[in-house]
């Protein structure tokens, strides 16, 4: 299982680091936009086949849920729609808490511009789509042009933007994070029917569940299944669509990195599971692994690839499948229905979106993810312009006329493909006349090793490099550093170590002069020595204990308090952070094997397969 397995900077400089759940959520996201792609199609095929008469017949066929006297019965549409669709929106829920909590919106700052960008992407399209439709019954459907789909516009941006394109890719996912709240609200409050209050009372108390789950510190996920489950039936007997209660579920859900405790705990259960390998030691080292880790993370590991994979498929065969014979396709491409979609959705993302959060940078209120230009801001802002899932959804509840609603689902699809496809021009108008090709942190090391400035453990003409970027007081630098330790035993004489600062002081308050510490005692040449120390008593970096730790290697103490306060040791603190900076290091510990940043896992064995392949490649 993939875990958050790092420290990440908190409101200073070293911002915008990837994730392990966020890796996890652009992967699923892209990779199931295939899927979604190719369900949409299969939708219009049928839909316009001569057994088009099943495609209409299945959707409409009743399925029904008993318990005693109580029974629940919706066409299969409904039920992909309101209950499917409600485990997506949970799942976005959950992933929007996570980024609040943890995640990229944890500081205002670097919600800002993503922010802004979001109420631009509504403001302005929906003016767009008023202009042409300004008036009942064809005016209600602006909630239409609001939404984007971030697999469909993940998708694409895989497709047509540049080759390394991360940073942009968190950018526009947390763009659309917050645009998929304004997007529920405006179904809850827009587009739900008549409301029951003693079905919201119910809400009321489900979600007072879910939070009291969460505030306990409940990690067993069954409890939160089944108040989910409470908070759906409750919000769809008050007359909501369910997709509120999916995301309000999720919202409840609470998010917090892994205590070190827990960890070291599930740490303890598995190597107990190794020295007695029996059925009941291996079952408490599983749930130790699931008490480190947050409810929130384990029900998106589990829900996401659901969701992904088979839900947002389901969705688009259910609804994109629009029957374009008889005239209906001529009629579409007449009606201002259909191009106020469409402008509003591939113009008013792109002026929306683009414009919007191009002027909130200039103004000061935030700033552009390290590696995204103008260029990537406007391509990007071009590809939200794929409403897809969210827009079809919204098209079922503004529009009970057939006619009509093929009329904006029509305008959907275009807009879908003109949005790639303008997209696609910007990138490379980007590219070619402003130089902006990967949209990418650094991934070259940025200062080269050197043996007289750095800190090298090995031989220095070893042909293998590992360098790390540490801190301190990070609880997994200091098992990274295990981890090195097994490397250097395994590489023997083939590999040299690098080791540089990297104090993340706003969420390490020792780091820094835990750093220093370690510079001073280099001087006297018993860096590693100091290293090795400080790691070791991670939870005792007061100033006493390091002159303490200064005594116990037997350095001259008095030499190691004057060099603590010298600027030379601060200055070669600050050179190593500027080197991090430079070469795309946003939290500790970051590797790199040899010039190139290492992402993903960094146990031992992955590192090593890294190692090897480099290895292969310079022979090679």
């Amino acid at each position: 299982m993939a875990t958050n397995d790092e420290t990440r900077a908190g409101g200073g400089a070293l911002l915008e680091q990837l994730s392990a759940p966020l890796r996890r959520f652009l992967t699923t996201e892209a990779g199931s936009a295939g899927l979604l792609l190719a369900a949409a199609v299969l939708a219009l095929a049928w839909a316009n086949s001569p057994w088009s008469h099943l495609y209409e017949s299945l959707w409409r066929l009743k399925a029904s849920v008993s318990f005693g006297d109580a029974t629940l019965s919706m066409d299969l549409e409904h039920w992909v729609n309101d209950g499917l669709m409600a485990v997506f929106f949970f799942v976005v829920g959950l992933e929007v808490r996570h980024e609040f909590s943890v995640g990229e919106l944890t500081e205002p700052r670097r919600a800002a511009v993503p922010m802004a960008a979001a109420i631009g992407g509504v403001l302005v399209p929906a003016a767009i789509y008023l202009a042409f439709n300004p008036s009942a019954p064809a005016a209600q459907g602006w909630g239409v042009v609001i939404g984007t789909d971030t697999a469909f516009m993940l998708g694409a941006l895989a497709l047509v933007g540049p080759r390394f394109s991360t940073q942009l890719r968190i950018f526009l996912l947390v763009f659309t994070v917050i645009d998929d709240i304004v997007a529920v609200g405006v179904i809850g409050l827009v587009y739900s029917g008549e409301l029951h209050p003693p079905a919201l009372i119910a809400m009321a108390v489900m979600c007072g569940t879910i939070w009291l789950l969460s505030r306990l510190g409940v990690w067993r996920a069954a409890p939160y299944v089944l108040a989910g489950l409470g908070l759906w039936l409750a919000a769809y007997e008050s007359g909501l669509h369910g997709s509120i209660a999916g995301m309000l579920g999720g919202l409840l859900v609470a998010s917090h990195e892994p205590a070190r405790d827990a960890v070291e705990r599930a740490a303890g259960y598995f190597r107990a599971f190794r020295q007695s390998p029996h059925v009941e030691v291996g079952f408490h080292a599983r749930q130790g692994v699931q008490r480190a880790v947050s409810i929130n993370e384990r029900l998106q590991l589990a829900l996401h690839p659901w969701a992904g994979y088979v839900v947002v498929p389901l969705f688009a065969l259910a609804n994109a499948g629009v029957d374009l014979r008889g005239g209906v396709l001529g009629e579409a491409l007449a009606s201002p229905l259909t191009w106020g979609v469409v402008c509003a959705l591939v113009l008013g993302k792109l002026a929306g979106v683009g414009g919007t959060a191009l002027a909130a940078s200039r103004l000061g209120l935030g700033r552009l993810p390290q590696g995204v230009g103008k260029g990537h801001v406007l391509s990007g802002a071009a590809l939200s312009g794929i409403g897809f899932t969210v827009s079809l959804l919204i098209a079922g509840l503004a529009f009970d006329d057939q006619v009509m609603r093929d009329e904006v689902v029509v305008g959907i699809l275009i807009a879908a493909a003109a949005a790639t496809a303008l997209g696609w021009l910007l990138f490379q108008i980007s590219a070619r006349f402003l130089g902006e090709g990967d949209a990418d942190l650094p991934r070259f090391l940025d200062r080269p090793v050197d043996p007289g400035v750095d800190h090298v453990r090995g031989p220095l003409d070893a042909p293998l490099t590992l360098v790390e970027y540490g801190d301190f007081e990070c609880p997994f630098c200091a098992k990274a550093t295990g981890a090195a330790r097994e490397l250097r035993e395994h590489f023997g004489p083939e590999l040299r170590y690098v080791f540089r600062h990297l104090p993340l002081a706003d969420v390490h308050p020792h780091a820094e002069l835990a750093a220093r510490a370690a510079v001073s005692a280099g001087f006297q040449d018993r860096f590693w020595e100091m290293h090795d120390l400080l790691f070791a008593h991670q939870d005792e970096l007061e100033f006493e204990d390091l002159t303490g730790y200064a005594a116990e290697l037997g350095l001259d103490v008095e030499r190691f308090l004057r060099d603590l306060d010298e600027e030379r040791t601060a200055g070669r603190v600050r050179a190593d952070i500027a080197s991090a900076e430079a070469s795309g290091a946003r939290g500790t510990p970051t590797f790199f094997i040899g010039d190139r940043r290492h992402t993903g896992p960094f146990d031992a064995r992955t590192l090593a397969r890294a190692l090897e392949e480099s290895r292969a490649d310079v022979s090679g």
